[in-house]
Formats: C-alpha cells, sequence, structure tokens
C-alpha cells in the first residue's frame, strides 16, 4: 500500500491530496494510510500536511528505491524488475544467486553500498554508500560463451554514452571497459557467467560508476587514478537520473547486438576509445607483460599489439595501461 500512497501523491505533485481522497481510492482507513505516510517520511520522503488540506510530496530522498527507478524508466525489460538492497557484500554475487534461481531477463540488483565490491583482475571496488552506482543486471542471451566477452565492450558503450548524456562528462573507453576521465578511472565493469560448452546458463555484468564523491572519499592508494562525476563537473549529480540512462542506453544495445551482431558495437566502442591506432600502452596478462603501440581491436574484441620487434602480439583479456 506504502507503492500505492506515493504513486497518488506523485500523480497529484505540485498539488495536494487529501487523506480522505486517499483512503476513498485506496479502500483503507485514515489510521492507515497515515501509517503509510510514516512509513515514507522513514525512507526519506518529504511530506507536508496541512489539516483540511492534504499532503504534498515536496521532495524525494536520493536512494536508489526500485519505485524511483521505474519512475519514468523508458526500457521494455531492462531494469523492469529490482532487487534493491542497503548494503550488500556484492550485487554481482547476489545477481548471479537470483538468476540461478530464475528471474526475468534484464533484472537488475541494485544497492546503496557494497562491503566487498571487487572488479576485474580480482581488484577491490571502493563502495561507499550513497556516493555512487554500483548495480549488476541478470542476462540470458543465446549466444556461444565465447561470444559473452563482447558484452562487456557493449557495457562501455551504453556506460560511456549514458555518462556524456546524463552528466554531460566526457568520458572515453580505456581497453577492454574501463571508462576514464582525463585518464582517471570513474566505472568498472565487471562481467562473470555460468555457461556449458555450448551455451551460457546466465551472464551478469557488474557496473560502478563513481558518482558524487569527494576526493578524500577514495582511498589514499586509488587517489591519483580515480576520479568521481562530482569531481569532474564540482556539482552533485542525481544517481537516479543517471541510471536511467544506463539502463536505456544499455537496452538498446544489448538488443542491438543480439539482431545485429557484435560489429556495431564495435564501431561505437571505437568512436568512444582511447585505445586507438599507435597508441603506447603496456599490457599485463597473468605472468607476462608487453611494451607497445595499439594496431587494432579486432573483430572479436581482442586488442592487436605491435611489438618492438614488429611481432604482433594479440590479448583477449588484460590489463592495459596507457603510456603518456
Amino acid at each position: 500500500m506504502k507503492e500505492a500512497v506515493l504513486r497518488l501523491l506523485k500523480e497529484r505533485r505540485p498539488g495536494r491530496v487529501s487523506g480522505e481522497e486517499i483512503c476513498q481510492k485506496l479502500n483503507v482507513t485514515r489510521t492507515a494510510v497515515w501509517k503509510q505516510i510514516r512509513g515514507l517520511r522513514r525512507d526519506g520522503y518529504n511530506i507536508l500536511a496541512r489539516p483540511r488540506a492534504g499532503y504534498l510530496l515536496a521532495g524525494v530522498p536520493d536512494r536508489l528505491y526500485p519505485e524511483e527507478i521505474l519512475d519514468g524508466l523508458g526500457t521494455a525489460f531492462i531494469g523492469r524488475q529490482v532487487f534493491y538492497r542497503e548494503t550488500v557484500l556484492s550485487t554481482n554475487d547476489l545477481a548471479k544467486e537470483l538468476a540461478r534461481g530464475g528471474v526475468p531477463e534484464g533484472t537488475l540488483v541494485v544497492a546503496e553500498e557494497q562491503s566487498g565490491g571487487r572488479g576485474r583482475m580480482g581488484r577491490a571496488w571502493h563502495s561507499p554508500a550513497g556516493a555512487g552506482l554500483w548495480f549488476s543486471l541478470v542476462l540470458f542471451p543465446p549466444v556461444n560463451p565465447s561470444d559473452a566477452s563482447q558484452l562487456t565492450m557493449l557495457t562501455a558503450v551504453a556506460a560511456t554514452r549514458a555518462v556524456r548524456s546524463a552528466a554531460d562528462v566526457p568520458a572515453v573507453i580505456k581497453w577492454p571497459n574501463d571508462l576514464l576521465v582525463k585518464n582517471k578511472k570513474v566505472v568498472g565493469i565487471l562481467t562473470e557467467l555460468s555457461a556449458e560448452m555450448d551455451r551460457v546458463n546466465y551472464l551478469v555484468v557488474g557496473v560502478g560508476i563513481n558518482v558524487n564523491q569527494e576526493e578524500a572519499d577514495f582511498p589514499e592508494e586509488i587517489r591519483r587514478t580515480a576520479t568521481s562525476l562530482k569531481i569532474e563537473t564540482g556539482r552533485r549529480l542525481c544517481r537516479l537520473k543517471l541510471l536511467r540512462a544506463v539502463l536505456v542506453e544499455f537496452e538498446r544495445w544489448y538488443s542491438f547486438w543480439l539482431k545485429e551482431g557484435f560489429a556495431p558495437v564495435l564501431a561505437a566502442w571505437k568512436e568512444l576509445s582511447v585505445t586507438v591506432k599507435n597508441c603506447p600502452v603496456r599490457a599485463v596478462h597473468l605472468n607476462d607483460t608487453w611494451d607497445g603501440l595499439v594496431e587494432d581491436v579486432d573483430e572479436s574484441g581482442a586488442l592487436l599489439l605491435r611489438l618492438p620487434d614488429g611481432r604482433l602480439q594479440r590479448l583477449v583479456a588484460g590489463e592495459v595501461s596507457l603510456r603518456l
């Protein structure tokens, strides 16, 4: 009933809705309405009450509540079912558990805080409460496991376009899926899957976006390499608006990928990438390290690196740093 009361308040905004009208429309008592109003206030909603005038929704909290995510979300299936947590060890871990139990394609897991967030290469991802976007999507793409890595680059395209449009920040992609602003990391993506030899059982893509952190909010060891959208813009950003933008972009490119294949996604990725031809980089994979110049990114998304002796090294995974 709390969601129904909130919906009535939103429909009437910026006007008021009387307690009597809420009672009639929901077929409940005034005591029940007051109980829900108190619950919404505890959740952070600013609701003003005036005798004989009714209730006014004066403000919504900076929380990633499912009802707020869905309010105005322009997608058909991505993010239409939301699992929200105040805090979680990892949204990817919860998403994998839900995927095994059976949830719809596009299910969104979102948390205000991760106590054990992680990125690629097993690194920790700092995920403080209320400062960023920490979320995962559950997907069941009908593709071969060998094609699953393409979804990581697809997610980078969607996130970059969303950050550019919703936050007006000129983010770029570093192979394969880190988003940088002024050579500092602002978005990380981690894709995990369960698969058999010839099919994907489920795929979970996790995204971490540094939105409203100050420089002092980052652990000292990553302050030189990490940034936030607030640091870059000088203003606090609406996390809900940015999340909805990412979900819309993701659904667009995911649907495109399933219908048209990887080529259009790769073309968009190259337009947004800073890992361009002749860019000097250092690539690390397992116990091997290569210094060279970027030759290209091939049709499968692998990085082609021209080594000093002229040999071409193909990398399907690894960590790349720009040699500026």
